[in-house]
């Protein structure tokens, strides 16, 4: 179980590793194709980081259950939504903070830790309640479920004005409280498309029970197989519902997790079976403390931002004076993220050497 163990930890690492690289480029202007978001339609490699990350939850979550053994279902639940409250509010407080030039009127809600903490909940509390069997049925109804609903609202339902999420949002979050980057206010990360988010959770879980019923070379086949599999559906799927992150359609959680858990089989071959470990130690120590590193990697981006030199702040100034002048401005971006990955790096390899776990 220990060597299985590994290549989850990897996973848990790369996908921190590439969430906190194209969150911090040196400027936004200068970003490589592939690390940048599909502007709707449509899957880049960046939106595959998010969702891989939900699905490496679920499989956490098979590895955790297993644990607990026969734990009472009012048990599970109460530390299911109890991490995840703590995991919403920590996504809140890093929403309000500096807190000195944010009027909570204007707060944003919602985020990416209240996607994880939504989508962690709804995909935990399936799990808990319904047998396995259950859980695939109910996963299936939300996913067609969530799209018929879109499809019934609007004449128009994938488009960004007028899709039912975005709607839905405004009657129960309110417009001020939207994230603004899409030009109006919707939220990427809102109440509805959750729901979707949360069959991420699930699927990983169905995938990582896998770790418990073969051994690695069979573990490697089915996992191979299911991912190529959900791939497939994904991308018919999406000749009807397209693939879109934003909303989260159903064709972008089955394209996505099928991707998922074709990574997943490649590392425990490379990793379990072939014992070739030592590239992965970057990653390996990220896996260790996960959402504890991308909290600070959010936290200290921030406080660069408050630190004035000049007229810049301290992050520009960082890009401008150290990357972007001897680089260039595409190329200083680039390696100013890597590099901004591997500052937050040195501190989870603290926390690994000291072996300290920082459990939410």
């Amino acid at each position: 179980m220990k060597d299985r163990l590994l290549s989850v930890d990897v996973l848990r690492g790369l996908t921190i590793f590439f969430m906190i690289l194209v969150n911090t480029p040196g400027s936004w202007s200068y970003v490589y194709a592939p690390l940048r978001h599909a502007e709707w339609h449509g899957c880049t490699p960046t939106d595959l980081v998010f969702p891989l990350f939900l699905f490496i939850s679920g499989v956490s979550m098979a590895l955790s259950f297993n644990k607990y053994g026969s734990s009472s279902k009012k048990l599970l639940l109460r530390k299911i939504w109890k991490r995840a409250l703590i995991i919403f509010l920590i996504g809140l407080f890093l929403n309000w903070f500096p807190f000195y030039n944010k009027n909570i009127a204007d707060l944003r809600i919602m985020g990416v830790l209240q996607r994880i903490a939504l989508a962690y909940a709804i995909g935990g509390s399936l799990i808990v309640l319904l047998k396995e069997q259950k859980v695939l049925i109910a996963s299936g109804i939300i996913l067609l479920g969530y799209q018929i609903a879109l499809v019934a609202y609007s004449s128009d339902p994938f488009s960004l004005e007028n899709n039912l999420a975005r709607h839905l949002d405004l009657l129960i979050i309110g417009e001020n409280h939207l994230y603004g980057g899409f030009g109006i206010p919707f939220d990427p990360e809102g109440i509805l498309h959750s729901f979707s988010a949360g069959i991420n959770v699930v699927l990983g879980y169905l995938m990582g029970r896998m770790i418990f019923q073969y051994n690695k070379k069979e573990l490697v086949k089915n996992l191979s197989i299911s991912g190529m599999g959900l791939i497939i559906a994904g991308v018919v799927w999406g000749f009807f519902f397209p693939i879109n992150k934003p909303l989260w359609t159903s064709s972008y959680v089955l394209y996505s997790v099928g991707i998922g858990t074709v990574l997943w089989a490649v590392l425990v071959y490379v990793i379990d079976v072939l014992k070739k470990e030592r590239w992965s130690y970057i990653f390996k120590v990220f896996g260790r403390n996960p959402l504890a590193s991308y909290v600070l990697s959010i936290l200290v981006v921030k406080v660069f931002f408050m630190v004035k030199i000049g007229e810049a702040n301290l992050y520009s100034y960082l890009y401008q004076n150290l990357f972007a002048s001897w680089l260039g401005n595409l190329n200083g971006s680039l390696v100013f993220a890597i590099s901004y990955v591997m500052f937050i790096w040195v501190f989870a390899w603290i926390l690994y050497r000291k072996n300290i776990l920082i459990k939410i």
